[in-house]
């Protein structure tokens, strides 16, 4: 054995890690590796780019380099499977439940069945698994790696179920839809591993998985993996584990020391102008930015596409075909920014991740956790950046402390800060083609002409002009919110920078900061139908965003809202009513069937009767006084 990092693994696997490029273990792998855990279930935990996949393969190299040992050359299909050396999957007798039994591959006899089966959340983290471990076991001899998930074709995965794989990666659902089929037997099956066990069991996978392992032989090793192991993760490892050991490469709840965690506090109306501006500091580096819902990750990416960046969207609901295209194109650099849901947030290695943003903060720390450590991963550095509306801050903070993250609150970048950093980078990359360029003889023959018939520092100066970048659009104009600064309406106390309340009266309210009043919230309101109601899906939080973003208002503006079958109504500050009537009669782009006009006859009558707070109605939602996150932003992958 040539390197010494790779003390304690087999000579086949050493050889593919060399020739992978590896030249140490992570910390994590070598736990697993210096581990004493012969017979025992398995807890391997560490941070998120931290190589656990390679983690437990190693773990399982003694099995599976058994297996190459004594593999011989496959004999000729049974009787049963005659005909499955033609194109196509095999026609044999007919199975249980109305399917057919695939003919099986026999070694020495023998009928191959899978050894070991690994069970993930999603399709491309299937995948991936299945790329590691093919290039950690390439030098075994006869081994072989099938993957099964949702959203492809069930008799071309029969068929190589059928060649009799030593391993077999799944989703949950497809995984047990095979077992009950008789398609996949997994009466050999002595290791399983659970990578990502939390997610799953977020995802409502935690019928499958018991019927998973309850299907499995009773002597059978059960493995965990994870960058995060909650409560219901870690009673769903007692019940099935036995005599458990934890390796942890990183301690649970250590942030990445490689990436660089940063927040701004911004207006809800400027979450895409913020955006925008950080794309732009961002340059040409692959930017990975998370939302919550599958229809904001479609949208948004449209939009960004528009003004002219290479975005696409990433969600549960596209077809596979069209995800793997999306993630191969972000893999390989042709596509630099991927808009996604938390589909991506787990096992899913793209390298060369330089920032990730989360333009819709997640819900808890483990979510958190996984997004952010798309990038920083292998040792290299990255960026985590939170696009925090105000009212949403103090959750935030919450959650934050509660992943044991140490964020850095600035300034969002304003127009000013990208048009200097854009020209910082131009004129970086002009030195350094000054350094490193040889300009042709021709190329030097016309400067010097050049130099003689013009002013050179003219020259110069168009040359630099020319040499400015062209960044996709120009950046936006935002201002951001002072995230130590209590701003919500009616909340006299200002902050000071440890966020403790400061006394001497009212917070100060800036000049000319849109929809600031310095007598507080709005004593009238303007009533205004709205055509969406209860039976069509509207609630409180849904049409307070749809009001923000179709009116151009904040949430302490708007005032009393009532939903009813069909329609509802929304009280709008009157110092405001006219201009927003005006902005709301351009159709919105997402729900472009629903109108806003202002109400009539005793709808009216009783909003004008109204001075002050606005009267507790059903439906109501004192403005300003945030739940934690807005009702409007459901999960979905």
């Amino acid at each position: 054995m040539s390197n010494e990092a790779f003390t304690g693994i087999p000579a086949p696997l050493v050889q593919a890690l060399e020739g992978r490029g590896f030249t140490e273990l992570t910390a994590v792998q070598r736990a697993v590796v210096d581990a004493d855990a012969k017979g025992r279930d398995l807890r391997i935990s560490s941070q998120t780019g931290s190589g656990k996949t390679v983690a437990f393969g190693l773990a399982l190299a003694a099995k599976f380099l058994k297996e190459s040992e004594e593999a011989a050359p496959l004999d000729q299909p049974s009787p049963a499977g005659k005909n499955s050396g033609r194109k196509g999957p095999p026609t044999p007798p007919s199975g249980p439940a109305g399917w057919a039994k695939p003919a099986h591959a026999k070694r020495g006899g023998k009928r191959v069945l899978p050894t070991a089966l690994v069970v993930v959340p999603t399709r491309e983290l299937a995948m991936q698994v299945r790329e590691e471990l093919a290039w950690l076991y390439a030098h075994l001899r006869g081994f072989s790696v099938t993957v099964v998930t949702g959203g492809t074709s069930i008799p071309l995965e029969r068929r190589a179920l059928a060649a009799g794989p030593n391993l077999v990666v799944g989703t949950p659902g497809r995984l047990l839809d095979h077992m009950r089929s008789g398609a996949l037997s997994c009466h050999e099956v002595d290791h399983v591993i659970l990578d990502e066990a939390d997610q799953m069991l977020d995802m409502g996978f935690r019928e499958e998985l018991e019927g998973i392992l309850d299907q499995l032989p009773k002597n059978r090793s059960s493995h965990l993996v994870s960058a995060t192991f909650q409560k219901n993760v870690q009673a769903l490892a007692n019940r099935y584990q036995r005599n458990a050991l934890t390796l942890e490469g990183t301690k649970l709840g250590v942030a990445n020391a490689d990436i660089q965690h940063i927040a701004y506090s911004i207006r809800r109306h400027e979450t895409y102008a913020a955006l925008v501006n950080v794309l732009l500091l961002a340059g040409d580096s692959r930017c990975l930015l998370f939302v919550n819902r599958r229809v904001d990750a479609t949208d948004l990416a449209e939009k960004l596409a528009k003004d002219g960046f290479g975005a696409a969207p990433f969600s549960g609901e596209l077809p596979q075909a069209q995800r793997t295209r999306t993630l191969s194109a972000f893999r390989n650099g042709t596509l630099p920014i991927l808009v996604s849901t938390d589909v991506a947030a787990r096992g899913i290695d793209v390298p060369d991740i330089s920032t990730v943003v989360h333009v819709d903060p997640p819900r808890n720390p483990d979510s958190y956790v996984h997004r952010s450590g798309r990038t920083g991963r292998a040792g290299q550095a990255g960026r985590s950046i939170l696009l925090i509306v105000g009212p949403e801050t103090r959750r935030v903070q919450r959650m934050l402390q509660s992943a044991r993250i140490e964020v850095s609150f600035q300034p969002v970048p304003r127009p000013e800060k990208v048009q200097k950093a854009l020209l910082k980078q131009a004129r970086r990359i002009m030195h350094e083609r000054l350094a490193e360029d040889q300009p042709t003889e021709t190329q030097m023959m016309y400067a010097k002409q050049l130099l003689e018939e013009r002013d050179p520092v003219a020259i110069v100066a168009t040359l630099l002009e020319m040499a400015k970048p062209k960044p996709p659009c120009e950046p936006k104009t935002v201002e951001g919110l002072d995230p130590f600064a209590d701003n919500r309406p009616g909340r006299g106390g200002a902050r000071d920078a440890r966020g403790k309340a400061s006394r001497g009266g009212p917070r100060p309210v800036r000049e000319g900061r849109p929809g600031s009043h310095s007598s507080g919230p709005p004593t009238s309101f303007t009533p205004f139908t709205v055509t969406w109601g209860g039976q069509t899906g509207a609630t409180t939080g849904r049409l307070l965003s749809h009001i923000c973003r179709r009116g151009g208002v904040e949430s302490h503006q708007v005032g009393a809202i009532k939903i009813n079958a069909k329609s509802s109504t929304v009280d709008i500050a009157t110092d405001i009513a006219d201009k927003f009537a005006s902005r709301a009669k351009t159709p919105d782009k997402r729900e472009p069937g629903i109108t806003i006009r202002r109400a009539t006859g005793r709808v009216a009558e009783g909003a004008n009767r109204s001075e002050g707070a606005p009267p507790r109605k059903s439906g109501y939602k004192r403005p300003g006084k945030p739940s934690g996150r807005p009702p409007h932003r459901r999960a979905s992958r």
